[in-house]
């Protein structure tokens, strides 16, 4: 899959972008492939109007971005002007059309990114599987006989880059779903400092723990994607030195439950970096034990988005997903008191973490404790919530933190696709990129 910056050579040096956005189109619409389930909406016409639009400007020698022109899908949790925002579900398919593009969308635009069309994800955004019983699910390119699932809830959104529907991808990140999916289908997913990017034009999960990251082909690629979304004017990443370079691997609760193939890719990952310089040690973090517990009624995505939804509940509960609106109706059972709790357990989860954790660059660990199972094995009601809280698990950690957060793939050649974590300290975006472009060369499968 090639780079954004691959990309922009090759249409500096005379490629269009007419026909990098007919190569995706034709994917989309491949009858073999996957586009029906990734895609819930294609811009066929505007993508192809922006292409011509961005070769007329780059012949003429007034390309506003090196990037002009590059197709990146964007998940169905945003607004875009004369699209209907759907959010993965049935319910909202005859709202209003959005009268405006939500900003990150209108950053990208702005950067001469052409969005290709709206990918498929978990409804409402409420699950680390990206399992979708309305639209369907788009499965892994990995082991695709065995139908396995992509992860989500940006589950379409990984898979419109594994199978070469868009170079880039637009997506959320509220416990882990730019991260997952990225992991289980071999990407590189960032999730930001959650004020970094604003969330307006998005339709809300938690409004506490709710961000907009990427996902992309590299670390570098994310960087890039991350400025523009955060309105950054650098592109450029500062050289991380990896002698010295300090990681910690948590030994509490995120190293549980984890397969052979995730356990082999992550020793692997820490020798290789230990032999490259990097210092890694184990912390026993036994403060992550705690979280459970802190969210027994369901956490700030049950409260918030049952604040969000009761409305559309009261007038249309039969159209929503029964896995996704138990989850949601889990909020009912939390009150005011519960939540002012809430709030004040995480201030003082987040003071006690942060000042353990200061001492290093990040936290290293398995971004999902297990390779990506197949749909078939999550059929039951059982099956499907056990395998979303191990998917949730470790990414949570980050957005409960409100801290910085990329997954990396580091399994071996032409195995199982397997993330490797890395969390850093809020704002501290920049830094955490900058670490996991050092590490990417080292890990990442050759």
């Amino acid at each position: 899959m090639p780079t954004l910056a691959t990309l922009a050579r090759t249409l500096a040096t005379g490629r269009s972008s007419r026909d990098l956005v007919e190569e995706c189109l034709a994917r989309i619409a491949d009858p073999n492939g996957e586009g029906s389930r990734a895609f819930l909406k294609v811009h066929t016409d505007q993508a192809r109007t922006a292409a011509d639009f961005h070769d007329r400007t780059r012949r003429n020698g007034a390309a506003g971005s090196p990037f002009a022109g590059i197709p990146v899908s964007v998940k169905d949790l945003f607004d875009i002007a004369g699209d209907v925002t759907t959010a993965g579900s049935i319910a909202l398919r005859d709202a209003a059309p959005a009268t405006h593009d939500a900003v990150a969308v209108a950053r990208l635009k702005a950067a001469g990114f052409v969005p290709i069309g709206r990918t498929n994800m978990t409804e409402f955004a409420f699950s680390g599987l990206g399992i979708n019983p309305h639209y369907g699910t788009p499965l892994n390119a990995y082991d695709r006989k065995a139908g396995r699932i992509p992860g989500g809830s940006s589950s379409g959104a990984a898979v419109s880059l594994t199978d070469g529907m868009a170079f880039a991808a637009l997506g959320t990140d509220t416990g882990g779903s730019c991260r997952i999916p990225a992991a289980l289908c071999g990407l590189v997913g960032f999730k930001p400092t959650a004020a970094r990017v604003p969330l307006d034009g998005a339709v809300p999960l938690s409004s506490s723990l709710d961000s907009i990251g990427p996902i992309a082909a590299s670390v570098t690629c994310c960087a890039v994607l991350d400025a523009i979304l955060s309105g950054d004017d650098s592109f450029d990443l500062p050289t991380f030195p990896l002698d010295g370079l300090r990681l910690a691997v948590p030994q509490t609760v995120v190293l549980d439950s984890i397969d052979s193939e995730v356990s082999s890719a992550f020793v692997q990952a820490q020798s290789t970096l230990s032999s490259a310089g990097v210092r890694i040690v184990d912390v026993p973090l036994r403060e992550l034990s705690e979280l459970p517990q802190i969210n027994a009624k369901g956490g700030f995505g049950a409260a918030e988005s049952y604040a969000f939804h009761r409305p559309l509940i009261a007038a249309k509960r039969d159209l929503y997903d029964p896995r996704v609106l138990s989850r949601i109706l889990r909020g009912s059972e939390q009150n005011a008191v519960d939540y002012i709790d809430l709030v004040r357990a995480r201030a003082d989860f987040c003071r006690r973490v942060r000042k353990i954790i200061a001492p290093y660059d990040a936290l290293l660990m398995p971004t999902v404790p297990v390779v990506a199972p197949r749909l078939l094995d999550l059929e039951s009601e059982e099956a499907y919530r056990d395998v979303n809280l191990l998917m949730l698990r470790n990414p949570t950690v980050a957005n409960f933190l409100d801290g910085c957060s990329i997954s990396l793939p580091c399994q071996g050649p032409g195995d199982a696709p397997v993330g490797l974590m890395l969390i850093g300290q809020p704002d501290d975006d920049a830094r955490l990129l900058a670490i996991a472009a050092a590490i990417e060369g080292l890990v990442t499968p050759k």
